[in-house]
C-alpha cells in the first residue's frame, strides 16, 4: 500500500459496498453463531495449519515467481516455518489463555468476586505487506482466531501471485463469514482501512502507519501499528570480531534484507572497521561463494525498490562515503541488474546527511558508523526515532544493562539480529515511531481480546456502610479508615 493512495480525497471507492457487505456478513454470522468454543477455535487453527503444509510447494513457488527469484528453502525457513511454530505453540496453550483470571476483591465490598473473562473483540482487519507475505498475514490471523475472532485480509498487490492464492486456499478452508480475503490495489486497501472493524492490524511502513491510523480513526478502530524504522547494531569493545558475525549476517542476508527488523546500521569501535569488513567478506564468500546467480540469495521486490537502493548508493557516493560491494564471485554488475540483485554493500564515512541514513533502507546495505566510547554510541541512538530492535554483539553484562537500561526499542536482542521474530513466547510490537501494540504468544491473543471486567456481589455485604446516608461514626471512621493517615 503506497503513500499516495491512502492520501488521496475521493468519492467513496467502487470496492467499498462489496467489502462493506463481506464485513456486514460476518457481522451477522457474529449475531447468529455466538463467541466460538475452545473446541472450534482448535479446530479452525488445525485447518489453517493443515491449508499451509498441504499447499507448502505452491506456496513456494508464487512467493519465488513474485520476488522475481526468493528460493524455496529461504521462504521456507521465514515464511512456512514461523507460521506452523507459532500455531502449533497456540495450539498448545490456547486453553490456559482462554480461562479466565481471578482477581482479588476489596476486603471492604466482602462478600464479593471478581475475576477477568476475555472475549473476542468482533472482526479484525489485517493489512499485510509485500516482504514476507506468507508469515505476516498468517500470523495475525492466528491470533485472531485463538481469539475468537472473524477476520478480513488484504493482502499486499506487489506479491500479487501470493495474494491471489492466500485468498483461494483461505476461500476453500473457511466460510467466508469467519474469514475472507480481499486482493487489489490501492484503491482496495484504501477503502480497507476505513472499514469500522473492531481492530485493525497493520504491517509496514512508518509513513503509511500514519495514514492508517488517520483513515481507523474516523470509526474509533483501535490499532496495532507493525512498523519498522531503523535498527541498530552496536559492536562492543570486547566483542571478538574475528571469531564469527554469522548472528549479524544472517539477519542482514535473510530476504536480501527486505526485512523490518534486519540490521540497518553498525556501531562500531574506532579501529576496528578494517577487521570488520575483512570478517564480513570472508563469512559472506562462505555463505553465498556468488550473488548474482545464485538462488539462496533474493532479488529485490521490483524494479522500484531497485532503483530506490541504488539512488541510496548514489547519494551516499555523492557525498563522500565508500562504498564496499561484497562480491565474492567477482560477478559483473550486468549480471546483478539482470537478476534485480544487489550484492552485501558496506557504506563507510557517513554522516547524517546521506538519505541512507535518514530512511529505513530494507535492503542489503549495511551503514558504518564509528564510535570511541559506548556512551557515545547510546547517545547517536537515543538521538534518533526508537527503532523496532536493536542489537548488541558483547559479551559483558555490563554493556548488556546498559543497552537494555537506556535504549528504548520494540526488542532488543544480544549477540543475534532478527531471528527474535520467530521466537514463540515473547512479545513483538514496537515503540514510538516504529509502532505500537505488539502480538505474537499469549499477547496476540490479549490484543485481539476484550479483557472483561466480571464484579459479582454476594449477599450480606457491607457496601451499605459507604453508601448515604453518610452520617454516622462508624460510617466515619470507615471511610477515614480506607483513606489512610
Amino acid at each position: 500500500m503506497s503513500v499516495q493512495a491512502l492520501r488521496r480525497e475521493s468519492s467513496p471507492s467502487i470496492f467499498e459496498d462489496e467489502l462493506q457487505a463481506k464485513l456486514a456478513r460476518q457481522r451477522e454470522a457474529i449475531k447468529e453463531q455466538g463467541t466460538p468454543t475452545y473446541a472450534q477455535r482448535r479446530t479452525s487453527l488445525q485447518k489453517l495449519l493443515a491449508m499451509i503444509l498441504d499447499n507448502e510447494a505452491e506456496l513456494l513457488r508464487v512467493i519465488s515467481e513474485d520476488f522475481g527469484n526468493r528460493s524455496p528453502e529461504e521462504s521456507q525457513r521465514i515464511e512456512i516455518l514461523p507460521c506452523t511454530m507459532a500455531i502449533r505453540h497456540t495450539l498448545r496453550h490456547l486453553r490456559r489463555w482462554m480461562r479466565a483470571d481471578r482477581r482479588r476483591s476489596h476486603w471492604a465490598t466482602w462478600p464479593s468476586r471478581a475475576r477477568v473473562e476475555f472475549q473476542p473483540l468482533g472482526i479484525i482487519g489485517i493489512i499485510s505487506p509485500w516482504n514476507y507475505p506468507l508469515y505476516l498475514a498468517i500470523g495475525p490471523l492466528t491470533a485472531a482466531l485463538a481469539a475468537g475472532n472473524r477476520a478480513m485480509v488484504k493482502p499486499s498487490e506487489l506479491t500479487p501471485k501470493t495474494s491471489a492464492l492466500l485468498a483461494e486456499l483461505i476461500a476453500k478452508t473457511f466460510p467466508p463469514e469467519q474469514v475472507t480475503v480481499c486482493t487489489g490495489g490501492p484503491e482496495v486497501a484504501q477503502a480497507f482501512s476505513a472499514l469500522p472493524f473492531d481492530h485493525l492490524l497493520f504491517t509496514g511502513s512508518t509513513a503509511v502507519g500514519r495514514l492508517v491510523m488517520r483513515a481507523a480513526s474516523e470509526h474509533l478502530v483501535p490499532v496495532t501499528l507493525e512498523l519498522g524504522g531503523k535498527s541498530p547494531v552496536v559492536i562492543a569493545p570486547d566483542f571478538p570480531i574475528a571469531s564469527g558475525l554469522g548472528g549479524l549476517l544472517t539477519g542482514k542476508i535473510f530476504n536480501a534484507g527486505q526485512t523490518c527488523v534486519a540490521p540497518d546500521y553498525l556501531l562500531v569501535p574506532e579501529g576496528s572497521v578494517d577487521t570488520l569488513v575483512a570478517q564480513i567478506r570472508s563469512e559472506v564468500a562462505a555463505m553465498l561463494p556468488k550473488m548474482a546467480t545464485n538462488d539462496f540469495y533474493t532479488s529485490i521486490i521490483n524494479q522500484r525498490h531497485y532503483d530506490r537502493l541504488r539512488s541510496y548508493l548514489a547519494d551516499a557516493e555523492e557525498k563522500g562515503a565508500t562504498v564496499l560491494e561484497i562480491n565474492p564471485g567477482d560477478e559483473p554488475r550486468e549480471r546483478f541488474t539482470e537478476a534485480r540483485k544487489i550484492p552485501l554493500t558496506l557504506v563507510l564515512d557517513v554522516d547524517d546527511s546521506m538519505t541512507v541514513m535518514q530512511d529505513e533502507i530494507f535492503g542489503p546495505i549495511l551503514p558504518i558508523v564509528t564510535y570511541t566510547k559506548l556512551d557515545q554510541a547510546i547517545a547517536y541512538i537515543n538521538a534518533r526515532p526508537r527503532p523496532l530492535a536493536a542489537y548488541v554483539f558483547t559479551y559483558e553484562r555490563r554493556t548488556i544493562a546498559r543497552m537494555n537500561n537506556e535504549v528504548t526499542s520494540g526488542a532488543l536482542a544480544i549477540n543475534a539480529t532478527a531471528t527474535h521474530v520467530a521466537q514463540d513466547d515473547i512479545p513483538f510490537g514496537g515503540v514510538g515511531p516504529s509502532g505500537m501494540g505488539r502480538y505474537h504468544a499469549r499477547e496476540g491473543f490479549l490484543a485481539f481480546s476484550h479483557q472483561k471486567a466480571i464484579y459479582h456481589q454476594m449477599r450480606g455485604n457491607l457496601v451499605h456502610l459507604v453508601a448515604p446516608p453518610y452520617e454516622g461514626a462508624l460510617k466515619e471512621k470507615l471511610v477515614r479508615f480506607l483513606i489512610g493517615s
